[in-house]
């Protein structure tokens, strides 16, 4: 039995709803036969899958970072606007995009969906003046050949796009025009000069990792242009096997989920930038992406070598209640650190790894989906103190290709609303098999208990075309009595609401 304690009048911080936050990238079926898909029935008159912005609208997808990743790295912006759309080779994928949708087709979406745009530049073989030229095409009013070429393409208003990334992962081998720290810096800052100059107003971020040198000097040299810091991660690494970890050695990697954020904390922190710089974990997912043969020396030759393979990413069975429990746990840590990490993006919302599944009748919400629905939906916008005075229990697993460890079975966020009473708390079991029961020992005087759960048969289980295993399923537990005792299912994700 563990013993839950609240207290609600200590605040960790009032979260931002961009932790729930998604990625879209010109990457297999994310953008062509996947949102963007003119002439398919379910397609409105833009070309857009209705189902799929209505899957987006449920869970308020509150931004959008978009158009990469590594397409970027070798994109020009300026191809992809107007009535001549010039086709591109994208040397990061090694496919022909036919340019049909770019960033007036990218806005149209968010507009759509209801969310802000985010975009992230080329600062692979572009230059500032190209990333500060798209800065005058989306903000400016009239001002300059660029704001007048949106307005001649049909949109007489500016785009508004506050949010914008500098590069993606430049500091990457596999990444198209790649720096070293010191080039970083330089580029960094130049860039964000040119920015600022277009539109005072623009918060940038500029990629990052948590690495001493690479930071430190991306800080010191651009810090007092910057208004966020981004980081990326993925735990199960899989671009050249297919190789998904079991759920027991997934639940090893949520041991240590938010060290990238300790390590970037500590830095702002020692550089005194830690009240004007905000984290954006802006892509995230447990699973790679699988792309073979592509960022490597040797290049696959033929096309069954490195574009063919890419299908796997779209096996169903692959996403299941461990990429749940494990996206829990990650959202539960930006929770604990809303004071620093304003925003975190899912990458992809669709395809390839994500939380959304598109076909051409249809679409599946794959286990991941469900929870942020059930996080965006059932918990409360304001963090505040949780903690247990029981020992938390745990349990073996092994990491991938790595020892044994223990891990905690329970991951756990206090929340209340800022414009109601009452709490939510989000209590996670890692467990594989076992039951877990928990007692609230909170000072309510009354309150309705309501639970709503993700989980499934099975720890293996998963969704698919006509095969829906897994979803949120609510249960009324009755008035609130403190200490009173409720049972967790094994691998579940629960929000538990008294109001």
């Amino acid at each position: 039995m563990v013993s839950i304690k609240i207290n609600d009048k200590r605040v960790t911080g009032k979260r931002s709803p961009m932790l729930y936050g998604h990625f879209i990238e010109h990457f297999h079926r994310q953008i062509y036969d996947g949102i963007y898909d003119p002439g398919n029935p379910l397609s409105d008159e833009d070309g857009f899958r209705t189902d799929i912005i209505d899957a987006m609208k449920k869970i308020k997808v509150p931004i959008l970072r978009w158009p990469g990743g590594c397409f970027v790295s070798s994109y020009h912006w300026k191809d992809a606007v107007g009535k001549e759309r010039k086709p591109l080779f994208d040397k990061a994928w090694r496919v022909e995009d036919p340019n049909t949708f770019g960033t007036d087709e990218y806005i149209k979406l968010c507009k759509k969906i209801g969310c802000e745009p985010y975009i992230c530049t080329n600062a692979g073989t572009g230059t500032p003046e190209e990333m500060s030229d798209w800065v005058e095409y989306c903000n400016l009013e009239n001002e300059g050949q660029y704001a007048k070429w949106r307005i001649e393409n049909g949109f007489e208003k500016p785009h508004n796009v506050k949010y914008w990334s500098i590069g993606n992962e430049n500091y990457g081998h596999w990444e198209i025009g790649a720096k070293s720290a010191d080039e970083w810096g330089r580029l960094v800052r130049e860039s964000a000069k040119m920015i600022k100059h277009v539109d005072a107003t623009a918060e940038l971020s500029a990629a990052a990792l948590s690495d001493v040198d690479w930071n430190i000097n991306l800080l010191k040299n651009c810090g007092q242009f910057l208004d966020w810091i981004s980081i990326h991660q993925y735990w199960d690494m899989m671009p050249e096997v297919q190789n998904p970890a079991t759920y027991e050695e997934c639940m090893a990697w949520t041991k240590n989920i938010g060290r990238a954020v300790d390590d970037i904390r500590g830095m702002l922190t020692a550089l005194h930038l830690e009240d004007r710089i905000k984290i954006a974990f802006d892509e995230w997912n447990l699973r790679s992406w699988h792309h073979p043969n592509v960022h490597t020396i040797k290049q696959g030759v033929n096309k069954e070598d490195y574009i063919t393979p890419r299908d796997k990413n779209d096996d169903n069975s692959t996403y299941t209640m461990a990429d749940a429990v494990f996206t829990a746990c990650f959202l539960n840590s930006m929770n604990r650190n809303c004071d620093i990490v304003g925003m975190a993006n899912f990458a992809p919302i669709l395809n390839t790894r994500g939380c959304i599944y598109s076909y051409d009748k249809g679409i599946v919400l794959r286990s991941t989906y469900h929870v942020f629905d059930l996080y965006v939906n059932y918990l409360g916008d304001t963090v505040i103190d949780l903690w247990s005075e029981s020992e938390i229990p745990t349990f073996k697993v092994n990491y991938k290709y790595g020892p044994e460890t223990d891990v905690d079975m329970l991951d756990m966020l206090a929340t209340k609303w800022s414009d109601k009473a009452g709490v939510a708390l989000a209590v996670v079991n890692k467990h594989m098999d076992k039951e877990q029961e928990i007692t609230l020992d909170i000072p309510y005087d009354n309150g309705e208990v309501v639970m709503y759960s993700v989980s499934g048969v099975s720890k293996d289980s998963y969704n698919d075309v006509e095969r829906n295993e897994i979803g949120i399923e609510k249960k009324e537990l009755g008035k609130f009595e403190n200490g009173m005792n409720i049972t967790l299912s094994p691998h579940s994700i629960n929000v538990i609401q008294i109001i």
